[in-house]
């Protein structure tokens, strides 16, 4: 959600890290030391000549491509969920990410999963993700499509407002812009006051499931820079195994083979969108790529059309411009703010 760069440079718990330099510079010593050897476990580290706009840039880019692929992920749950339990679909897609993880990074990735920082924080993170899936589709057996898409984007508002007290980023008044301009994009596209919602325990579920999803987004970003990301997606579709294993056994259903070939597919395509979101989020500041997460109600629709043959009405045209202004506003903003910087150090005092 990022020729471009933020009034402040990344922040990270409470260390900066200089544009010029490397970004593990701002890691305590043994975080930075894992993150140099990054590459090693398949992860290729920033390059240290790297201008940090561009940095920022590279990591909208990197996450609306990831939202892009989870929308895609969330056809093909779709379409299998019809034959299948959610839980039998998540369990396959996480074994599959999680041996493309160990066929790329064999031993020493598994070495270093075992010994890694995060792997608290990460299991904290993933029971906050079950809770949100859980509290979702509980929400959506009494709620409508357009009901549960807008109350769930909700949820890029709570990152950018935890953003400011948990990564202590500074988060100017465009940026605030851009993720309410793209709420009315959603509100536009959806129309949830036309199928007279109320407030109700479906509602507050479908809320809770926007609040979980953004504290484990702000928890993403926070441990980013301690590890390196093929480390992060072993451990997390460890634990995803392990969460779902529990509960397959009484919901499973014998797959034909095309049915566990597109499960598998599911899986390859999560595990894509799961790497380009981890490196996003190493790269632009949090409440930067906030507002590109409505961009997958784009490609919502998109898909829908293409696949399912759905023909969306004016509004959502109208919603889905509103959204792209938004994203716009965000690339726009933080390009005049690095000139800004560039201008002003430009017109210091000279020796």
């Amino acid at each position: 959600m990022r020729g471009l760069i933020s009034i402040k440079p990344w922040s990270w718990c409470h260390t900066k890290i200089s544009p010029q330099g490397d970004p593990s510079a701002a890691l305590p010593p043994k975080a930075a030391a894992r993150y140099q050897t990054g590459a090693a476990a398949g992860l290729s580290r920033l390059p240290s000549g790297l201008s940090m706009n561009k940095t920022v840039l590279s990591g909208i880019v990197m996450t609306t491509f990831s939202y892009f692929l989870f929308s895609l992920q969330d056809a093909s749950v779709k379409w299998l969920v019809v034959g299948y339990s959610v839980w039998q679909i998540l369990f396959t897609r996480s074994i599959t990410i999680l041996l493309l993880c160990l066929v790329i990074g064999r031993g020493k990735l598994v070495r270093r999963a075992i010994s890694s920082p995060v792997v608290k924080p990460l299991f904290v993170r993933n029971l906050l993700l079950l809770a949100a899936w859980l509290s979702y589709f509980n929400a959506a057996r009494d709620l409508g499509l357009a009901e549960m898409t807008t109350l769930y984007y909700a949820a890029p508002i709570v990152v950018t407002l935890l953003a400011v007290p948990i990564l202590k980023e500074d988060v100017p008044p465009i940026r605030w812009f851009a993720v309410l301009l793209g709420f009315v994009g959603v509100l536009v596209a959806c129309d949830p006051l036309g199928t007279g919602m109320k407030l109700s325990l479906p509602v507050f579920l479908a809320l809770m499931a926007a609040v979980f999803w953004a504290i484990g987004t702000v928890m993403l970003r926070k441990t980013a820079l301690q590890e390196t990301t093929l480390t992060q997606m072993t451990i997390s579709n460890v634990f995803f195994i392990g969460m779902t294993g529990v509960v397959v056994g009484f919901y499973w259903t014998p797959p034909a083979l095309f049915d566990l070939a597109l499960m598998a597919g599911t899986g390859v395509i999560a595990g894509i969108g799961q790497y380009a979101m981890f490196e996003g989020m190493r790269r632009a500041p949090i409440s930067v790529i906030a507002p590109f997460e409505y961009t997958s109600l784009v490609w919502a629709f998109g898909l829908g059309f293409l696949i399912w043959g759905d023909i969306p009405a004016s509004n959502v045209f109208a919603g889905a411009g509103l959204i792209f202004i938004a994203g716009v506003t965000i690339i726009v903003g933080e390009r005049l703010a690095h000139r800004r910087t560039a201008a002003v150090q430009g017109a210091g005092p000279q020796t």
